[in-house]
């Protein structure tokens, strides 16, 4: 009888502790991929939002489909960009993908 009290009691105050070992590995898992996933994102986002900002005339780049230009104009929503002599573009801001190494245009 002694035997089966003191296994009892043993049980019991592990019943507690096994709630937050249950959870532990989705807190894991969340750190993981926040640290991984979510905050990678975040931080090329805000990157490529400063990006945009400091676009201006001059700069030369290139767009997510791939055509190399000069910018001539810039309004909130587009800009126009040279991609050959007297041809002119219009595309959307968020096509921008990157400025260009050296003079391609």
């Amino acid at each position: 009888m002694d035997l089966a009290y003191a296994m009892g009691s043993q049980g019991g105050g592990g019943g507690q502790a096994g709630g937050l070992y249950t959870f532990l590995p989705l807190i894991l898992l969340f750190a993981v991929f926040y640290f991984l996933l979510i905050r990678p994102q975040q931080k090329r986002a805000k990157q490529h939002k400063t990006f945009m900002e400091n676009l201006k005339k001059g700069d030369t780049v290139i767009t997510s489909g791939g055509l190399y230009g000069k910018i001539t104009g810039i309004t909130d929503e587009a800009i126009t960009m040279e991609i050959a002599e007297k041809v002119r573009v219009k595309v959307s801001k968020s096509a921008v993908a990157d400025y260009v190494k050296g003079e391609q245009a």
